[in-house]
C-alpha cells in the first residue's frame, strides 16, 4: 500500500466538504477520482498535501501517518500535486520553472531535463520562453514536468484537462499513458470521463463529500444509470 486515506473529514471553517471520505493508492497504480464541480476532489487533493489538513481520520504514506506534516515535508516524501490552476511561475522561463523544482528522488526515480523534455518534447523548443506567455496546454504540461523534476514516488493530478483543447487533451492522456508504462503512481481527479476511465485501474466517485462507488472503469463503461446519477450534469 502506497497511501491509504482513512475516514478523513476536512473543513473550510464552518463549511464541512468531505465526510468520512476513504480510498487506497497501490504501488504502480493509477486511480481515478470522478464527480461533479463542487463535489471534494480538489479538497481531497489538498488534504492529502496538507494545504487543508482534514480535522478528523488519517492519511498514511507507506504506512505511516502524515498527520502534522507539512506540505513541503509531505513533498519531500515523494508526493507530487499539480493543482488545477497550474500556478507556473510567470516571470521565469521554462528551464528555470523546472530548475527550481529539481529534487533527489527517493525510490529510484531520476526525473532530469533531458527525461522531461523527451516526454514533453514543446517544452524543450520553448525552455527559453517565460511561464506568463505559455498557451494553457503549454502551462499543463509544464506544471506536470515541474512536478517531476522533484521525482516523486505518487503524482496527484487535479482537473489536468480541464480547459484544454481535445487534441492537447489527447497528447496529455498519452504522456500520463507513459507515466503509467513507467510505473509511476498516479492520482488523477477529473470530470471528464473517458479521459479518467481510459487511463485509471480503479476508480472512485464523489459526490457530497462522500465516496459514491468504487470499482473498475469497465464497471462505469454503459453503467447509464451510475452515469446520469453521479456524473452527469
Amino acid at each position: 500500500m502506497l497511501l491509504d486515506v482513512e475516514n478523513i473529514r476536512t473543513s473550510y471553517g464552518i463549511s464541512e466538504v468531505l465526510f468520512g471520505l476513504s480510498f487506497k493508492v497501490q504501488q504502480g497504480e493509477v486511480v481515478g477520482l470522478l464527480g461533479r464541480n463542487g463535489v471534494g476532489k480538489s479538497t481531497t487533493m489538498r488534504s492529502i498535501v496538507g494545504l487543508t489538513p482534514p480535522h478528523q481520520g488519517a492519511i498514511r504514506w507507506k504506512g505511516a501517518d502524515m498527520r502534522g506534516l507539512s506540505t513541503f515535508q509531505i513533498a519531500r516524501n515523494g508526493i507530487g500535486f499539480v493543482p488545477e490552476d497550474r500556478r507556473v511561475f510567470p516571470e521565469l522561463t521554462v528551464w528555470e520553472n523546472l530548475d527550481i523544482a529539481r529534487r533527489a528522488g527517493t525510490g529510484g526515480a531520476d526525473w532530469t531535463e533531458e527525461r522531461v523534455f523527451a516526454l514533453f518534447p514543446d517544452l524543450e523548443r520553448i525552455q527559453l520562453r517565460k511561464g506568463g506567455y505559455l498557451s494553457g496546454g503549454q502551462q499543463q504540461m509544464l506544471t506536470i514536468a515541474r512536478a517531476l523534476m522533484g521525482n516523486p514516488e505518487l503524482l496527484l493530478l487535479d482537473e489536468p484537462s480541464e480547459g484544454l483543447a481535445p487534441l492537447v487533451v489527447d497528447d496529455l492522456r498519452d504522456q500520463i499513458a507513459t507515466l503509467r508504462q513507467q510505473g509511476l503512481s498516479v492520482v488523477l481527479a477529473e470530470q471528464n470521463l473517458e479521459f479518467v476511465l481510459s487511463l485509471s485501474d480503479r476508480v472512485y466517485i464523489l459526490e457530497k463529500g462522500e465516496i459514491q462507488f468504487e470499482g473498475l472503469p469497465d464497471d462505469v463503461r454503459g453503467n447509464t444509470e451510475l452515469i446520469e446519477r453521479y456524473l452527469t450534469v
